[in-house]
């Protein structure tokens, strides 16, 4: 599965290039990470729980960072292990462009999954890497500008809509 996007964060994009290299930033903004280590040059080592449709699992893997060139473009690959449930790997290729304001964050990602989550379709499974990529570039974005203003309110009102079983299906 393939997928892109843009986004505008208002900060320099010295400032979200090193936020994508630092290992506590990815922990904070990777949805699901409770461990990051390593460093850019050597790559990292990340665990993270996700649920993916039924299937829950832990997923251990490394991401390797290359085609770095400074505060421009990035590329991210990596590669998890979860158990029974399968595995998951893919890349991402990161640009960043200078504006009034700040910075154009833009990437194309690729992704591919097997085993147990395979099994779960193509609609769960394209739906959940987009949640997930949106849910990395929100966090990173919120971070480096600070919540949104209203952030809070929207999401609380959000949240009761979802709960029960059409409420998830619409989403």
């Amino acid at each position: 599965m393939q997928m892109s996007d843009t986004r505008q964060i208002a900060a320099t994009p010295a400032q979200v290039y090193a936020a994508l290299l630092d290992p506590e930033m990815l922990k904070s903004c990777v949805p699901g990470a409770t461990e990051v280590e390593g460093s850019p040059e050597e790559g990292f080592v990340a665990t993270v729980v996700q649920k993916v449709g039924p299937v829950k699992a832990t997923f251990k893997g490394e991401v390797t960072i290359s085609d770095m060139v400074q505060d421009v473009s990035l590329r991210l690959d990596g590669a998890g292990k979860g158990g029974a449930a399968g595995f998951a790997k893919g890349g991402a290729d990161v640009r960043l462009v200078e504006t009034e304001g700040g910075c154009e964050l833009s990437y194309d990602v690729e992704a591919k999954v097997g085993g147990k989550l395979a099994q779960l379709g193509s609609r769960i499974i394209d739906g959940f890497a987009k949640k997930m990529a949106d849910q990395f570039f929100n966090n990173l974005q919120e971070t480096l500008e600070g919540p949104a203003e209203g952030t809070s309110v929207e999401t609380a009102e959000e949240e009761p809509a979802k709960k029960g079983w059409f409420g998830r299906a619409k989403s």
